[in-house]
């Protein structure tokens, strides 16, 4: 494998860093360069003067109405098209940041889109919604450092408001940046609320603990007065049912089985496992694994953190960052043998398709964009799943209630289980509607929370239980627990029923 690393003359790696060589420096993957909106404005004088000029100039100036620079006025004015630099007097209106979300504020038109589609604001009266926490937040901050309103952490990130704007407002990476403000410079560090949700966000510290002791740690999490005690202290609802963690991670059986079983240089996947799948469903990893190499694809396990998805939810831009690292860093070296990247839950391919590009500057971290599928999405696009599933059959009937994550609808893939299953005989797919689970990731896990995460998850229990089946289906493991906490039924991903149908 081969990395970019600092060479002799001690030049970078290409993040954007000075370069001992003397070169210019390179640009920064991800950051983009300032836009339009954020250059420089101009203005033409209104009192007569202009810099540099003659009497004569200034004669002419006064019998001219000012425009707006070089524009012909509607007035009729007769400006010359072309600028003169000496005329003007450059002002910036805003500050510049490190990433340029000026143009993306100014295509917002208050349509209102977004407001309508937030299933929070549908739920929670005192929530102002997502133009106020986008567009409007950021030019209050921008121009009169405002602080940012508390109300931001009561977005659940679910970005579905992404998918609204019919202007392609960059909403969630305002939200996203605006939370890991408030929370860098205005939560109370040793707060209970802080506390509580720098756990939450840390997910993976928390299972890999509980794994070297999963039973014990499945019963304790699960034991009444614990549950209690939690509530009390750290506001977790005590409702919740803790997921049970493996005998065995995924890695674990990876390691036991030898690796890759099947060897193709030009057929590869590098697969990004996640948490879940890791500690708690290892069964989801190895159904990708083996359904994967029944197509012929040589599987790649790289090393691999938390993608960052309950860090954005929660604030905690700097844990994500740290994990974004390693994971653009193992990837990219995967990328580099060939490999695409897959991911079998849709808020981790989210994150790496979109949060991380947005949100963080780190070299390569384009790449890993552009490389990263979900699984069923890939194998849709790379293989002939129609024809291989035509005439298959499974040996009893199964009727399943789809719910399609806020994240898979986010990346275009909200009816992807429903097409491919539809064809196999046996199998009755239905969809439970287009509404939001409530969960959010670690949004229901917080007590203030839980009421509405329940509340904006009716409509879908309602569907679930007026649906066929009594088995549900989704791609989104948090989403799975809310399903399962809603109607206690029984919750499969697509992976799993695909390895069955296809035999791997």
């Amino acid at each position: 494998m081969t990395r970019d690393t600092p060479d002799d003359t001690g030049a970078t790696d290409g993040t954007g860093g000075e370069r001992g060589d003397g070169s210019e420096p390179r640009a920064s993957p991800g950051v983009p360069e300032a836009g339009r909106d954020e250059q420089p404005s101009i203005f033409v004088p209104d009192d007569g003067e202009r810099a540099g000029g003659s009497e004569a100039d200034e004669s002419e100036a006064d019998e001219r109405p000012a425009t707006d620079g070089g524009v012909e006025s509607a007035t009729g004015g007769s400006d010359s098209a072309e600028l003169d630099p000496d005329a003007y007097d450059p002002v910036d209106v805003f500050p510049g940041g490190d990433l340029d979300l000026r143009e993306g504020a100014d295509s917002c038109y208050k349509c209102t889109s977004c407001d309508t589609s937030c299933p929070v604001a549908e739920v929670d009266d005192e929530f102002p919604g997502p133009k106020f926490q986008g567009p409007e937040q950021w030019r209050l901050k921008r121009k009169d450092d405002h602080d940012i309103d508390e109300s931001i952490t009561s977005c659940s990130n679910c970005m579905r408001c992404d998918d609204a704007c019919p202007s392609s407002v960059p909403l969630s990476q305002m939200h996203n940046e605006a939370r890991g403000q408030f929370v860098e410079e205005q939560m109370e560090k040793l707060s209970v609320e802080y506390v509580r949700n720098r756990i939450l966000a840390n997910y993976r510290t928390s299972a890999r603990l509980a794994s070297v002791f999963p039973r014990t740690a499945s019963f304790a999490m699960n034991f009444g007065p614990v549950r209690w005690a939690m509530e009390k202290t750290l506001g977790i609802p005590k409702e919740r049912d803790f997921p049970e963690f493996a005998t065995e991670t995924f890695r674990e059986w990876w390691k036991a089985r030898g690796g890759a079983q099947v060897e193709d240089p030009d057929k590869r996947v590098a697969y990004f496992h996640g948490c879940y799948s890791n500690y708690n469903t290892p069964e989801v990893g190895k159904a990708m694994v083996r359904v994967y190499e029944h197509f012929g694809y040589e599987v790649m396990v790289p090393p691999q953190k938390c993608s960052g998805t309950p860090m954005f939810a929660n604030g905690m831009l700097k844990d994500a960052r740290r994990h974004a690292e390693t994971n653009v860093e193992s990837l990219i070296d995967a990328i580099g043998e060939g490999a695409d990247v897959i991911a079998s839950c849709t808020s981790c391919s989210m994150s790496l398709r979109q949060e991380y590009p947005e949100l963080f500057d780190i070299h390569g971290i384009e790449d890993v964009s552009e490389h990263t599928y979900e699984a069923l999405e890939y194998l849709r696009i790379h293989e002939d799943l129609e024809g291989e599933l035509a005439g298959s059959e499974l040996a009893d009937d199964r009727s399943y209630a789809y719910h399609a994550p806020c994240h898979a609808r986010n990346q275009g893939l909200a009816r992807q289980a429903v097409e491919t299953f539809r064809d196999v005989d046996g199998v009755n797919m239905e969809d439970v509607g287009d509404s939001c689970s409530g969960i959010s990731g670690t949004y229901g896990w917080k007590e203030e929370k839980y009421e509405k995460s329940m509340k904006i998850g009716e409509e879908m229990f309602e569907h679930m239980e007026d649906a066929e089946g009594d088995v549900g289906m989704t791609e989104c493991p948090t989403c799975a627990m809310q399903m399962e906490h809603g109607t206690g039924y029984e919750i499969k991903h697509p992976l799993q029923l695909l390895e069955e149908t296809v035999g791997a």
